[in-house]
């Protein structure tokens, strides 16, 4: 990456700070894009370091937590569903699935509307499990923003609301019919 105000190579992320609003002007967006996206790094790095954080606690594999939030967020689905997501075999939900139960943070039940079908949800313990990560880095977030001067916050609002729009646009595309050339799956 180069430094916008001298072309040479360099610590961008670390000149934001001393770049002007001119000089940002000059830099190219995909410049800006890519100290932005090295900013949120270091979001995720200075959060990632608090053990105490939940989803540290937990003795959840990646795939194990991925099959839990995603059962938090769209609620019962079936093995099927479960391995698109994944994108993996059935067998391979299955044992995740059959580790999350022995866990007790997921359950099996008959579809009432198709017994051949088995739907997994989360139980009680597997939604105030997911309940705590979401709201642990909410409460992480709260604190680094209680350290910053209500201009900043307001211009902070401004720009997390049309990053907010961009997401709901984000999604309304990816809701969108596609050909079979458009989909990347």
């Amino acid at each position: 990456m180069s430094d916008c105000r001298t072309g040479r190579s360099g610590d961008a992320a670390a000149d934001v700070g001393t770049q002007g609003p001119d000089q940002d002007q000059a830099c190219d967006r995909d410049e800006i894009i890519a100290r932005l996206a090295e900013l949120q790094r270091g979001l995720g790095r200075f959060f990632a370091r608090d053990r105490s954080l939940p989803i540290m606690a937990s003795n959840l594999t990646m795939q194990q937590l991925k099959v839990v939030m995603f059962l938090s967020f769209h609620g019962s689905t079936s093995g099927q569903e479960l391995a698109r997501h994944l994108h993996v075999g059935l067998g391979t939900v299955t044992g995740i699935v059959d580790r999350i139960v022995a866990q007790g943070l997921a359950g099996r039940r008959e579809d009432p509307n198709d017994r051949r079908i088995r739907r997994v949800e989360l139980t009680e313990a597997g939604k105030r499990l997911t309940a705590e990560i979401i709201d642990a880095g909410t409460t992480g977030y709260r604190r680094l923003l209680e350290h910053l001067d209500t201009e900043t916050l307001r211009t902070m609002e401004t720009v997390m609301r049309k990053i907010q729009q961009a997401m709901r646009d984000m999604a309304a595309e990816d809701h969108s019919p596609r050909t079979d050339s458009d989909q990347r799956w």
